[in-house]
């Protein structure tokens, strides 16, 4: 049975104010009765035992994983001192995955998508795994594609390797980061491209042997970690070193790098849940396109997005707005600038309004 480790340490800054930095998007319900950290837990049920699975995140975030996971072992709460971005956070769990068994099988998960067919994701993850437990490979999951989106990284597939479990995987051409829409047009046109989930299967040596060749200084950082995990000193030195450690993504830093990658296409209705207009289309709307969650009225007012947490809101007049009123804070925003929020949490941190953020 493999390893699963769930990467849960974002910040969710497009969600405020509804996401803050004691609880971002991960650890909120934002799709129902569970939240984002709950529903990835869940979905690997059947493919990997608790025992196996780790979530990685700050060391601010450990009560609330315990709280809202208290069947996994504490000890597979893996503590990043600082955020340094994907490719420390996976190192560092291969690490401590390589002292129960190097030669083993680890998936990689965000802690925040949203999996519309649970059923059909375990199928497709179950075949990476076997695809990436008999090759000498990186597996990725590619979603196909539903548009011409630019929010998302493409994979250009090549020729399929084999099947595993009578799904197909192909070889990775290239990796594209986010294209304008006129590109991302002709991606869609051309048949042969995939958006990258972020979602990731490889061997926990094999990881650990790429990031030794294309990542050499954090090799040499996660070497230094090693010999001192599981010893009283393992704080310290993890604190020392992480801090010196150069932020970069595990996509940047090796998969575009790396000649032995492979993708395994999914269509199990997958969404990044990237910011607030992305929950809308799981909302029920009105007969004029407007989602109102909480107390409130909406008049002559189109395509809005509105929620309230404990005070009656009023729109009047108004179309393709986004109102979050939460806590001690409001936003408004127009639909189309709901992907600049974090600009909106710059600007406060920079005015001194911590106590919101």
């Amino acid at each position: 049975m493999p390893f699963a480790v769930i990467m849960a340490g974002g910040r969710g800054e497009r969600f405020w104010p509804r996401s803050r930095m004691d609880r971002p998007k991960q650890f909120l319900k934002l799709l129902g009765d569970k939240t984002m950290l709950q529903l990835t837990l869940e979905r690997l049920k059947g493919l990997v035992g608790i025992t196996d699975t780790y979530v990685i995140a700050g060391k601010e975030f450990k009560e609330t994983i315990r709280e809202q996971a208290p069947h996994l072992p504490e000890e597979n709460i893996i503590i990043e001192p600082f955020g340094r971005d994907t490719a420390a956070a996976v190192g560092l769990a291969a690490l401590v995955l390589s002292r129960r068994d190097p030669h083993e099988v680890m998936v990689v998960l965000p802690a925040d998508h949203y999996i519309g067919d649970v059923s059909r994701f375990r199928e497709i993850l179950k075949s990476a795994v076997t695809a990436a437990g008999r090759e000498n490979v990186i597996v990725t999951l590619g979603i196909t594609p539903r548009g011409p989106e630019t929010g998302y990284g493409y994979i250009k597939r090549g020729k399929m390797l084999d099947t595993y479990g009578g799904i197909p995987a192909y070889r990775v051409q290239h990796f594209f980061e986010k294209p304008d829409y006129g590109r991302a047009a002709e991606f869609i046109a051309s048949g042969d491209y995939l958006w990258n989930s972020g979602m990731f299967v490889w061997r926990v040596d094999l990881i650990l042997e790429l990031i030794e060749e294309f990542l050499p200084r954090l090799s040499e950082g996660l070497q230094k970690i090693m010999e001192h995990l599981g010893t009283s000193r393992y704080p310290e030195v993890l604190e020392e070193v992480y801090a010196g450690l150069t932020r970069i993504s595990i996509d940047y830093g090796v998969l575009e790098h790396a000649g032995n990658v492979l993708v395994v296409p999914g269509d199990f209705g997958w969404d990044d849940i990237g910011c607030w207009t992305a929950l809308e289309k799981y909302a029920e709307k009105d007969a004029f396109g407007n989602v109102l969650q909480g107390s409130g009225v909406l008049i002559d007012t189109t395509n809005s997005y509105v929620i309230s947490d404990g005070k009656t809101v009023a729109l009047l007049g108004v179309d393709d707005m986004i109102v979050v009123n939460d806590r001690d804070s409001l936003m408004i925003c127009r639909k189309d600038r709901a992907q600049e929020i974090k600009r909106v949490v710059q600007a406060l941190r920079d005015k001194g309004f911590d106590d919101v953020l």
